[in-house]
């Protein structure tokens, strides 16, 4: 079940003056037409790429080892739409939490519900796959419009943006429950609920953990997805929302659910699952959140794939 909103009165101390009012700003912009909203967004994207950063570096990292096949020039035009894509997903996060059903239904055109009609139909839930693109939020939001959805999400530090995220998902989600909640994710495919996962984050500790090629490049990856998809006795029914060019709103493609999965190795089936996301990803590479360190050393004598940005946030943690 989900945990009892906070009230928000406690959240007015000072500490918080910075986020009520960037929410504020947020809240205001949901309001903007669409094409005005798309101009803001990449706006406050190519703001966040000048201002540079670590999260930039990061970024920029990555590209260069999924894409080792493009010239310098390319890759930094890439990580430019990049952060334009994330400026965007500010814009996203804000039309997922406050815009109405039918304000959402004018922005998606879907392809393949019939995959969660028929797993529905046959009682067994289903496992929603996706991966950490910028449409994410937005993502889920489409999907909780079609069918009954509960959504995993990883808690936030802020308590006061932990709350605000918590509602915004609630106001769609049939449920909201933390990612480490495995027996909650169990008991809504059990009846018969969908449940939103992305297993593409860097996952290294517990025995749900493989490290497999990711765009050719090891990578620690989650394995869980088929213990879940055992134990829940549900399909894999991946999905995809996808930001159209321009202003002509987005795409929500659901895919048929994979076939013989869970198989018998877990490695095998969260390589086939990288890979499966390597071909999303390469169809709009823009839209995947690059600025996640994917790519960690397995251990001790792993390679250090982000050099000095990798050793200073060792520094930072052990001062």
């Amino acid at each position: 079940m989900s945990s009892q909103p906070t009230p928000l009165y406690r959240f007015l101390g000072p500490r918080f003056w910075p986020l009520w009012l960037a929410l504020g700003v947020v809240r205001l912009l949901v309001a903007l037409p669409f094409g005005a909203q798309c101009i803001v967004g990449r706006g406050i994207g190519r703001v966040a790429f000048l201002l540079g950063g670590k999260r930039k570096a990061i970024a920029a990292r990555n590209l260069e080892l999924a894409f080792p096949e493009l010239d310098p020039a390319a890759r930094r035009r890439l990580l430019l739409q990049h952060f334009q894509s994330l400026g965007m997903s500010v814009i996203e996060t804000g039309i997922c939490w406050w815009a109405s059903d039918e304000r959402i239904a004018r922005l998606v055109e879907v392809s393949g519900l019939e995959h969660v009609e028929a797993a529905l139909a046959a009682g067994h839930g289903g496992i929603m796959l996706t991966g950490h693109f910028t449409t994410l939020d937005l993502g889920g939001r489409f999907l909780t419009r079609l069918a009954p959805v509960s959504a995993m999400y990883r808690p936030h530090r802020n308590p006061l943006f932990e709350e605000i995220m918590r509602r915004g998902r609630e106001r769609s989600a049939r449920q909201a429950f933390v990612k480490t909640d495995v027996r909650a994710m169990i008991r809504a495919l059990r009846t018969n609920h969908l449940v939103w996962y992305a297993p593409d984050q860097a996952h290294q500790r517990g025995k749900y953990s493989a490290v497999v090629p990711f765009f050719g490049v090891p990578a620690p990856t989650n394995t869980a997805t088929s213990a879940f998809a055992r134990l829940g006795g549900a399909p894999v029914i991946p999905f995809f929302p996808v930001r159209l060019p321009g202003r002509a709103g987005y795409r929500l493609e659901i895919l048929p659910p994979l076939a013989g999965f869970p198989g018998d190795d877990p490695a095998a089936d969260a390589a086939r699952i990288n890979r499966l996301l390597e071909e999303r990803i390469r169809l709009c590479p823009e839209q995947y959140l690059w600025v996640h360190r994917r790519f960690k050393p397995a251990g001790a004598d792993g390679e250090d794939y982000y050099g000095p940005l990798a050793r200073r946030r060792k520094r930072r943690a052990s001062s």
